[in-house]
């Protein structure tokens, strides 16, 4: 049963993630706050007027460089520490303290970009041949200028970041903070409930009569807090099309695909084929859940159920260490000395209390080492999800290394690659480890329940329904909850069809995504899991050779677009192959658990 979450000042300290690499203490992180105060003074002192040459702009971006790489420091570590406990408002102070410092900054420093700007292309052109530091951050930014503002323009909105974040504060405060779950009661017996708590037990809960009520109660809170969410939502999804509409965008998915360097075709391929051909495949995975568990019906809070309940084997932290170092050993000796390195220098917040951020993410700070967050349950969920993180880490662990700060910026279309690369080369190890049917099937069943079902269903049906949104925004429209709960209610009936019930509170699912708030985010899941796979059966079929080009794709950074990256793997991602080829590997992964299931029975 799942038990009532601590508060964070009782979590042993072994599971949490060690800061002190950032900082030492609050008072070093301000000294370092004041140094980054003193070079923004210094900088604007220096160049501001005086952008006019090659040679002089270089000189500001190695400046700017400096100053960049405290920032990058300084905003981690206020980020990182309210996002284990916002429920403490001392740590929400803190952030929002340092994220107001910084904006005022970039405010005084947005002077760069728009006098660069304002240089003929032979200038800028000469900057980028003699560039050391910047050399595709000024090819960007002469990709940018058609869409840049005037300079007092670019100013404001550099002095307003902070408050333009406000919609993604009021979404996790209310979520994290001012949500508290009651208890709920089965056959007598009570049972605590919180965000996390559903989302990381009780939705792979075996017990129908405990999930489901599980799943109503928690529904029934979310409802509560639909309008406020709604309203967030809505202001962050004006303020992108504001943003398009300024600068000139004839969409704002245009705008919001433009600094991704995707194409509107590769955003909607993606979207498209998964919800047309994908469906058939999962809808024939729901139907072998339903009867692994007897269900009369499938209904949404269903599908999170592991096939086979009683072959879940749980993995405590120490053991999951084993899993990864050996799952991941192709990569190389390097990339499994920082898996270990993780575990000893604390790189993970492997914590479960009141007031954490939900889900997992990885934080790489440029000149520093990676932070994980993550809630433990002791699942083999969570060796992946590990696995999964530190493909991350190992990625940036690469660029970081190889490239100046400002090339590091990769787009978010390919960032999911290397992190989703893992959960595969994860599970072809285990796969390699027994020939027993049930642990095959096992395996199968996590890669389709883990890994493709997350990227490829749950983050895809949030990327369909985020559309619909966009497409209302971009025509002037605003959303309610009421229209937010109908979009998703269609987008999820769409995708089930009569495979599975849409219960009352599926429509909420909306409400517990961040992704929303970070532009079109939600269907980079599904590309980096597509060029994954095709590199991975790269690498089983090819070995060595496969690996190097995948490391060599690692270190690039920012320096390549998507296209360029997956080519560099040799995967051509301008066409629909590798997608349809990806979700034929889903179906054929299904087809060999039927297959593995009736052998099972028949023995």
């Amino acid at each position: 049963m799942a038990e009532q979450l601590k508060k964070r000042s009782e979590v042993p300290v072994e599971l949490t993630w060690d800061l002190t690499a950032l900082y030492k203490t609050e008072e070093d992180m301000f000294a370092d706050m004041d140094k980054a105060k003193a070079l923004c003074d210094s900088i604007v002192e220096k160049y501001q007027g005086k952008l006019t040459s090659p040679e002089v702009i270089n000189a500001c971006y190695l400046d700017y460089e400096e100053w960049g790489k405290i920032i990058i420091l300084v905003s981690h570590y206020g980020e990182l520490a309210s996002s284990v406990d916002y429920s403490d408002g001392r740590l929400q102070e803190l952030n929002g303290k340092i994220m107001a410092e910084i904006a005022a900054m970039e405010s005084k420093l947005s002077f760069i970009e728009s006098e660069v700007l304002q240089q003929s292309e032979q200038v800028l052109e000469k900057a980028m041949e003699q560039a050391t530091n910047a050399k595709h951050t000024l090819k960007n930014l002469l990709r940018q200028k058609p869409h840049m503002l005037a300079p007092e323009a670019e100013r404001v909105i550099k002095a307003m970041g902070q408050t333009l974040g406000t919609p993604y504060e009021i979404y996790n405060i209310a979520k994290l903070a001012d949500m508290q779950f009651p208890n709920f009661t089965v056959d007598g017996k009570e049972y605590p409930l919180g965000y996390s708590l559903y989302e990381d037990d009780y939705e792979y809960e075996t017990d129908t009569k405990v999930r489901r009520a599980a799943f109503a109660a928690f529904s029934k809170k979310l409802r509560d807090y639909e309008n406020i969410t709604a309203t967030a939502y809505n202001a962050c999804v004006r303020q992108e099309k504001i943003e398009a509409d300024l600068r000139g965008f004839d969409s704002v998915f245009d705008s919001l695909l433009f600094n991704q360097h995707v194409t509107r075709e590769m955003y909607d391929r993606q979207i498209d084929l998964i919800t047309t051909k994908l469906a058939p495949h999962m809808r024939r995975y729901a139907k072998l859940i339903q009867k692994a568990y007897g269900l009369e019906k499938m209904t949404f809070c269903d599908l999170k159920l592991p096939l086979d309940g009683e072959y879940s084997p749980r993995v405590t932290i120490d053991g999951s260490r084993e899993y990864i170092e050996k799952g991941l050993a192709v990569m190389g000796e390097d990339y499994v000395d920082m898996i270990r390195t993780a575990y000893k220098e604390r790189w993970v917040d492997f914590a479960q209390n009141v007031g954490k951020c939900t889900g997992g993410f990885c934080a790489s700070p440029y000149g520093n080492h990676s932070y994980i967050l993550l809630s433990w349950n002791e699942r083999m969920s969570d060796v992946f999800t590990l696995a999964h993180e530190l493909g991350h880490a190992g990625h940036f662990k690469s660029c970081n290394s190889t490239q100046p700060m400002f090339d590091t910026d990769v787009s978010t279309y390919f960032v999911e690659a290397p992190s989703t690369m893992n959960e595969l080369l994860m599970a072809h190890y285990l796969l390699k480890t027994n020939e027993d049917k049930r642990f095959q099937r096992w395996v199968l069943s996590s890669m389709i329940q883990n890994t493709y079902y997350h990227n490829f269903v749950t983050h895809l049906l949030e990327a369909d329904y985020q559309r619909k949104v966009y497409r209302i925004i971009d025509e002037g429209g605003s959303v309610s909850a009421e229209v937010l709960n109908k979009l998703k209610r269609e987008t999820l009936e769409n995708f089930w069809g009569d495979a599975v019930e849409i219960t009352e509170g599926a429509e909420l699912t909306w409400m517990r995504q961040p992704h929303y708030y970070m532009g079109l985010y939600s269907y980079t899941y599904s590309a980096g899991l597509t060029v994954a796979t095709q590199v991975c059966k790269r690498i089983e079929k090819e070995g060595q050779p496969a690996v190097e080009d995948w490391k060599k794709v690692l270190a690039a950074g920012g320096t390549m677009d998507p296209v360029e990256l997956a080519a560099l793997a040799k995967v051509d991602i301008t066409g629909d192959g590798p997608l349809l080829d990806t979700i034929e590997t889903i179906g054929q992964m299904i087809d060999d658990i039927e297959r593995l299931t009736k052998e099972m029975e028949e023995a």
